[in-house]
């Protein structure tokens, strides 16, 4: 399942909500914490209901819902929102802080018969230091990072470079990489800068990200090409795994492709681009 984007829209605005789809994201999420202010949320959870509930509504694209956190409205977040059960892809649990907070939810999420996979969102230095726990812990299939709550929890100030939440950004993808879950980035919040969006989505990349999380359509197309390998490095994939192939079947190790020495990382990384690559639709 490709999450190269992950696009959040306003559950109490079901305009922008059915909109959402048609952006060209892997995956939107139906928000119903910070995006909705206090006293729309119950407007928002029956707005969300009635989209998910709607026979007409077929989105080509993952459908999540990101619940209040642990101890706040989830319980009737997921009551309303998600009552029936109503079909969702997964639910997203913000301010995760241990595993002990997801699981929480992932309580009344069976209390309420829904049988959905949980996106834990990291956005404090407890749920930093309790990553590991937090990706393992039960039903969890990826874990994402909020910076800017990050940054306000410890008192950082935001930067272009982003250097005072690398650390923390770097434990999510080592967290993820050894539950053997997805590790989605945080977001970028000038929605007019689109140069800078493209390299801070490729600067994701590097890292280790599976994906990055989006705040408005226009970012979507940005954040998919910079996950999306190009066909330069598809092809160099596609040669690497047939020559280890060959390879294997005359038991050598290493071997050569172009000017390059292969081994069991460089083949590891030819599998990971390919994987990508058919998540993309691009073979």
């Amino acid at each position: 399942m490709a999450r190269r984007s992950v696009l959040f829209s306003p559950g109490d605005q079901p305009d922008l909500v059915r909109k959402a789809p048609e952006s060209g994201a892997d995956a939107v999420v139906f928000d119903l914490e910070d995006a909705v202010v206090s006293d729309r949320k119950p407007v928002a959870r029956e707005s969300i209901h009635e989209v998910l509930t709607d026979p007409e509504f077929d989105p080509d694209c993952s459908v999540w819902v990101r619940v209040n956190p642990p101890g706040t409205v989830a319980d009737a977040d997921v009551a309303t929102a998600l009552a029936d059960p109503a079909p969702v892809d997964a639910v997203m649990v913000p301010k995760a802080a241990d595993a002990a907070g997801v699981e929480r939810v992932v309580d009344l999420l069976d209390e309420h018969g829904v049988d959905a996979p949980v996106v834990a969102l990291i956005e404090s230095a407890a749920g930093v230091l309790h990553a590991e726990g937090i990706a393992a812990a039960d039903r969890v299939d990826a874990v994402a990072i909020g910076a800017e709550d990050l940054a306000a929890d410890i008192g950082a100030t935001r930067t272009a470079e982003g250097i005072e939440v690398l650390h923390a950004r770097e434990q999510v993808v080592l967290a993820a990489a050894a539950a053997g879950v997805d590790a989605l980035d945080t977001i970028h919040v000038d929605v007019d800068d689109a140069d800078g969006l493209e390299s801070a989505a490729e600067f994701t990349v590097q890292l280790g990200f599976d994906g990055k999380m989006a705040i408005h359509p226009a970012q979507v197309p940005i954040i998919n090409d910079a996950f999306t390998p190009s066909e330069e490095r598809i092809d160099w994939a596609e040669r690497v795994l047939a020559a280890s192939v060959e390879a294997d079947a005359e038991g050598r190790g290493v071997f050569r492709v172009d000017d390059e020495m292969i081994d069991a990382p460089l083949i590891a990384q030819a599998e990971q681009i390919l994987d990508r690559a058919r998540a993309a639709g691009k073979r």
